[in-house]
């Protein structure tokens, strides 16, 4: 099992560690900051530092309770002095757009017009989409989402990360809302959530950011038709 600190604090951009078990190119440590892909988020990418060389950790990957990173080369299993370092400029993209894409659900989910609900997301470094199940949707409401979005951003309001029992997170409605969510937590010994202060609240593994304000801004690229109810907004955050 790995100890997954970047579920503690999204912020670590550096730890040593110890190597667990290798197998060619697959490394396990006892503990990592680097995120593995799901969730809609990829994973992250950095190096490793081991007994005077440098290897490029290019795909991480959750097997389990454990977390596999394969890098490019290849490192004994007698290696010592481990350091992790990730890719930072990747990972805190990743955090501000899975921040921004918690911040459209909560518009979209606590609305009072009840606009529809989120079926999925993608994050990239430079952007993100989410997909809708929406009985009516244009660009002027896609637009109007972006901004109650920005408004909520502008506020600054903080970012907690909190554990409950499963019997806690099913109490609280729609921690998650999807049946497969729901489903997960009544698995889970703990439910780790992600708590937008005065906004919204869910069930999440993802990273995030520490304040609303962090995201800057949200701003509408494009929105596509995938079918009668399926949408599709495509997003990108402004840098300044």
């Amino acid at each position: 099992m790995t100890e997954k600190l970047y579920l503690q604090n999204s912020y670590i951009k550096e730890t040593r560690s110890k190597l667990v078990s290798s197998t060619g190119n697959y490394l396990e440590f006892d503990k990592t900051i680097f995120y593995p892909t799901g969730g809609g988020q990829p994973c992250d990418t950095g190096i490793i530092r081991a007994n005077g060389g440098t290897f490029k950790v290019v795909e991480v990957t959750k097997q389990g309770d454990s977390v596999l990173h394969k890098i490019e080369g290849e490192l004994t299993r007698s290696a010592t002095d481990i350091i992790q370092e990730i890719d930072w400029n990747r990972r805190y993209s990743h955090m501000r757009y899975h921040t921004a894409i918690h911040i459209i659900d909560a518009v979209v989910h606590h609305s009072s017009g009840k606009y529809g609900m989120i079926t999925g997301s993608q994050i990239y470094q430079d952007r993100a989409r989410v997909d809708f199940d929406f009985p009516d949707f244009s660009k002027e409401l896609a637009e109007r989402i972006i901004g109650e979005s920005n408004r909520i951003i502008a506020e600054k309001h903080p970012i907690q990360i909190k554990e409950l029992t499963s019997e806690e997170a099913l109490s609280i409605p729609d921690l998650a809302r999807t049946e497969p969510g729901r489903e997960l937590i009544k698995k889970l010994g703990v439910v780790r959530v992600i708590e937008i202060k005065g906004v919204d609240a869910q069930a999440d593994g993802g990273t995030h950011v520490n304040n609303t304000a962090e995201v800057r801004n949200i701003q509408l690229s494009s929105i596509e038709s995938k079918g009668r109810r399926n949408k599709r907004m495509n997003i990108v955050l402004a840098e300044q």
